[in-house]
């Protein structure tokens, strides 16, 4: 990604960020350093490219076509999610359900992970709209998904095993 750097002695302190045909362009103080300037430039960066890759993966294969199939396939499609999406934020774990309001997020990095481990993610949280802990029942439920112990076994050896 291009990088643009505007400084500007009318501006006193904020910096901000935007997307310009493909390039980031960074307005800035004048009298910002060059250190505090480089961290703030690889932060935004940063941020523009999760918001990238959320945008693609949504463009591909919205989750909640996919959650719609593994209702039907794995939960008789009794289940009521009235939100899935990606998010960018999440960074110690792949996957939560907020199993009271149907509200579940995934990371982003799964995204980025084979279908199979994708679905197992989805699955994973989707069993907590019925069981919210990580008992017996919940266990019985994720084990629905033929894949469970390998996608676990994925997780695994990229360094964050769900419990």
């Amino acid at each position: 990604m291009e990088i643009k750097i505007i400084r500007s002695n009318r501006r006193r302190r904020t910096v901000s960020a935007r997307i310009v045909n493909d390039c980031l362009v960074i307005s800035a103080p004048e009298a910002l350093c060059e250190d505090n300037l480089r961290r703030i430039v690889s932060d935004f960066k940063l941020k523009f490219e999760k918001k990238k890759i959320k945008e693609e993966l949504d463009r591909n294969q919205p989750l909640s076509e996919i959650a719609d199939i593994l209702n039907k396939k794995y939960f008789n499609n009794e289940l009521k999610i009235n939100s899935i999406e990606y998010v960018t934020g999440q960074n110690s774990k792949y996957g939560c359900c907020d199993y009271r309001n149907g509200h579940i997020r995934i990371s982003h990095k799964v995204g980025l992970m084979p279908k199979w481990v994708r679905d197992y993610v989805l699955v994973h949280e989707m069993a907590h709209l019925i069981e919210p802990n990580h008992g017996k029942a919940f266990w019985g439920i994720v084990h629905r998904y033929r894949l469970t112990e390998k996608a676990r076994g994925y997780l695994c050896a990229a360094g964050n095993y769900l419990r």
